[in-house]
């Protein structure tokens, strides 16, 4: 099969040397790539096909080297309703190939009428993919308590940009989220769309905030969950989510009080904090003696909390608190196999076992924005930081490989400030992009709504999170078109 190139947009056949990239045939194929491939099975027993859409490397010069952007597509099963075609990204920035399935169910009665397109960004995935050969699966560490503990940290990035420099020299330069914006209307052109609607959360809420800029026009039904202010992207993007972070630690705290029967961590929210913080110190002084995973240190302890601490129904606690539970045993000094969610997260951390998810990411965040190059910028600001956030203060405000990249972007960052009848959806207590993230998208985007969460949830929708009212809302706009009238918020009990 072959998608046509009928209704392609009048700019997708310009002078600009772009015509053919945006007219070409696809050829769609079975998604299983080998007897690994549990991706590619799921997809094909949803139904869905894959493709290899052909773009150019770098746009300033279209007739000098192609990579392939991979794309899976599963087509409306009500041909007779179908809306359209909807991309679909899911943050990270990771692969999204996978999501039309799960979209497709999340989305209830709207999810038939799309075909829904997953497209794996460039560098990421299936799509010319890099993997600069770390250490470990991402470049997240905290600054640790003392100066030998950031020096450790400053030793680490620059061996991180260092391996990217070797490995990838010729492709790093182009990586970039303008470049996937524009590879994102390659595939709207190669599709036949003249328009496509849009389903992105967290890093994807820029991605689709950058694509409405650079395109005007192109778009049709917007889901934006759990913005990134496109104001505040850079490579310290995780700087000021401290404060929401340290929240959410007061609210689990109250809460494994209230369990200190099941969990022993301390009976008020004061003595399970100080359970945690002394866990990080005895860290600093010694790595913590987990099994088979050496290095877990005060740079690493922080950085698992902040990852497992991100949603606040009773399951995700009681997972968190078991992670916490079991640091707390090894920092008395025994040796401790680490399980569950726990394990999991130490060793992406410690481990290059993934080494690709960080090394795409990393490339995006610091082909789009330079980061001071000057250490002792970093260890001011998290000095600074941890006074105020003593669990989370170090990771924000630390270094990490765009200090040491090799290359400048080559663009500066786009303006977002467009009319755009978008649906946003932010939660207030988001520990990842942070509320007032959403808020400010929000400004930006003439004529946009939001819908508003009161709980503590990174990207409501798309994580199935399941609360009725976001759902609802969601669902409906998706299905006709129609935003609500004006913002709307959920999670009052109302």
């Amino acid at each position: 099969m072959a998608a046509g190139t009928a209704g392609v947009a009048d700019a997708d056949t310009g002078e600009d040397g772009l015509g053919r990239f945006y007219q070409q045939r696809l050829h769609w194929k079975n998604c299983t790539l080998g007897p690994d491939d549990e991706v590619g099975r799921q997809l094909d027993a949803a139904g869905a096909r894959c493709a290899d859409v052909t773009v150019p490397l770098d746009y300033a010069r279209p007739d000098g080297r192609t990579i392939k952007i991979a794309i899976s597509r599963l087509r409306a099963s009500d041909p007779r309703h179908r809306i359209g075609t909807m991309i679909l990204n899911g943050g990270g920035p990771g692969p999204a190939i996978d999501m039309p399935p799960y979209m497709r169910d999340l989305m209830k009665e709207a999810g038939p009428r799309f075909d829904l397109v997953g497209m794996d960004p460039r560098s990421i995935g299936r799509s010319a993919p890099v993997d600069c050969g770390w250490p470990a699966s991402t470049w997240i560490r905290s600054s640790g308590l003392d100066r030998r503990s950031f020096d450790r940290g400053v030793a680490f990035a620059r061996d991180l940009a260092r391996r990217c420099a070797r490995a990838h020299p010729d492709t790093l330069p182009h990586i970039s989220t303008r470049n996937i914006a524009r590879d994102m209307d390659v595939v709207r052109g190669a599709l036949g769309e003249r328009k496509v609607s849009y389903n992105g959360g967290s890093y994807g809420t820029y991605l689709g905030a950058v694509y409405a800029a650079m395109f005007p026009g192109r778009l049709d039904r917007v889901l934006l969950d759990s913005a990134v202010d496109p104001e505040r992207w850079s490579p310290r993007l995780i700087h000021g989510t401290e404060p929401a972070n340290e929240a959410a630690l007061r609210d689990w705290a109250d809460w494994a009080a209230r369990r200190d029967d099941t969990y022993h961590l301390g009976a008020t929210q004061d003595e399970v904090l100080g359970a945690v913080r002394r866990i990080i110190e005895s860290a600093a002084e010694r790595p913590l003696p987990i099994v088979g995973l050496p290095g877990v240190d005060d740079t690493i302890v922080p950085v698992t909390l902040f990852d497992l601490i991100d949603r606040d129904r009773d399951e995700d606690r009681a997972e968190f608190t078991d992670a916490v539970v079991q640091l707390k045993k090894a920092a008395g000094g025994t040796p401790v196999e680490a399980t569950g969610a726990l394990k999991d997260d130490l060793v992406f951390q410690l481990r290059g076992d993934e080494s690709r998810y960080g090394s795409a990411q990393s490339a995006i965040i610091c082909g789009d924005a330079a980061a001071p190059r000057d250490p002792q910028v970093y260890w001011r600001d998290v000095r600074k930081d941890l006074k105020r956030h003593p669990v989370f203060g170090g990771l924000g405000a630390n270094t990490n490989p765009c200090a040491f990249w090799a290359w400048a972007p080559r663009e500066p960052l786009t303006e977002v400030a467009v009319e755009l009848p978008a649906l946003l959806v932010g939660a207030t207590g988001d520990t990842r992009t942070i509320y007032r993230d959403t808020v400010s998208l929000h400004e930006a985007l003439n004529g946009s709504r939001l819908i508003t969460l009161k709980a503590n949830v990174h990207a409501p929708y798309q994580s199935g999170y399941g609360d009725r009212c976001v759902d609802e809302k969601v669902n409906d706009y998706l299905l006709t078109g129609r935003l609500p009238g004006r913002d709307v918020v959920c999670g009052t009990g109302d």
